[in-house]
């Protein structure tokens, strides 16, 4: 930096003090001179212009490292969310199954209380049948004896009236 400042300040009155009577156009002048311009700029710039891109480059690094702390969670969270959603796979499939199983036990129990309904209907309705069968015989027998009790011109004996019930009861 200090070279180029030096060589500047060298030369710097060479192109002050040049003359245009020898050369026909000035390009070596504004050359020196633009060279002189830009090392005055870079010496007084020079620090500022530095600092403002490592200032530049921190802010950058800071952001990607935001960026990947933002992609490290969210990559996190989605691995959290795969485990929890195997999980819920698992319990999901763990619940079907119970309630398979319950299903298959109330099937059981009503299929065997159906089969305690009907055994006891059967009961009840044999015993009904015979019930309604000793009220008929018992309806019969007595219409029978009212219908020969009632005729007076009939006699029979005890013996008599005991065939004649048990051949209509039989």
């Amino acid at each position: 930096m200090k070279k180029i400042l030096l060589f500047a300040l060298t030369f710097a009155p060479l192109a002050l003090f040049a003359s245009a009577e020898g050369a026909e156009t000035d390009i070596i002048q504004r050359t020196v001179n633009f060279i002189i311009f830009a090392a005055i700029l870079w010496y007084l710039l020079a620090d500022k212009i530095k600092a403002a891109f490592a200032d530049r480059s921190s802010s950058i690094q800071a952001e990607l490292d935001k960026v990947q702390d933002a992609l490290d969670a969210s990559q996190k969270k989605v691995d959290d969310t795969t485990a929890k959603l195997e999980e819920a796979k698992k319990l999901a499939i763990e619940v079907v199954e119970g309630a398979n199983a319950e299903v298959d036990k109330i099937k059981q129990s009503v299929l065997d209380a159906v089969e305690n309904d009907i055994a006891n209907l059967e009961k009840h309705f044999d015993e009904k049948v015979k019930v309604e069968t000793r009220r008929a015989k018992k309806e019969v027998v007595s219409e029978i004896l009212d219908e020969l009790l009632s005729a007076d011109n009939i006699e029979l004996t005890q013996e008599e009236l005991s065939n004649i019930v048990l051949k209509k009861v039989a």
